[in-house]
């Protein structure tokens, strides 16, 4: 049984890692259960191990920290729900693409919930929305905002770091970076698609569709 945690109050990156990094040596070691942690994060910029430092646009506002998840610069702050998942893939079939498809469907499903679609894209990673609300592209398209990422970190096949998704941030932090490197897109949340929602009404939802997808 995958064990549910949720810290109140803003938890320090550092100590978050840490944390992390000694829950997925004991999931490996068959010394505790896999975990799904909820936390927030104070204003902080995170360079996984493709970062571009040109991406960087902003390094005096907050805190930047290199860590060794996959992906490149994303911001955590309040309002945003981190998800970090320790999972035992030996246990799930070590299929790492398998995996990001199930955060992504979970992520989905629990935004669907809120009548909001998400979808995913071929070439970009997180889940995004297209924006029926604002004026098309030139091209006919609507425009495609990123409402959640998704950056992993694997250690004899157990995963850390996980998934953030956006709820009420202050998106203009977001403005520091180039968010996952995606330049042509923006970053939205629910708030400013006009839905209201708790962050624990979203944390319910997203604990039903994990144990819903989760196999």
């Amino acid at each position: 049984m995958v064990e549910w945690l949720k810290t109140e109050g803003l938890v320090d990156y550092n100590i978050a890692v840490n944390f992390m990094e000694s829950r997925a040596s004991e999931i490996a070691a068959n010394k505790n259960k896999e975990l799904v942690w909820l936390l927030e994060h104070p204003p902080l910029y995170t360079a996984g191990a493709s970062a571009n430092e040109n991406d960087l646009l902003d390094k005096d506002s907050f805190p930047v920290y290199r860590t060794r998840r996959g992906g490149q610069f994303t911001y955590h702050g309040p309002g945003q729900r981190v998800a970090y998942i320790m999972l035992d893939l030996n246990k799930r079939g070590r299929d790492v693409r398998a995996f990001v498809e199930f955060l992504e469907k979970w992520i989905i499903a629990t935004l669907e919930e809120f009548d909001i679609e998400g979808e995913i894209r071929s070439d970009r990673v997180g889940v995004w929305v297209r924006r029926k609300d604002k004026k098309k592209r030139k091209d006919g398209a609507f425009l495609e905002d990123k409402i959640a990422a998704i950056g992993l970190k694997l250690r004899k096949w157990v995963s850390f770091h996980g998934i953030s998704i956006n709820i009420d941030p202050n998106l203009e932090h977001f403005s520091g970076i180039i968010p996952c490197g995606e330049a042509n897109f923006g970053v939205t949340s629910i708030n400013e698609l006009g839905v209201s929602v708790t962050m624990d009404d979203f944390d319910r939802a997203l604990k039903n569709n994990f144990f819903k997808l989760c196999k």
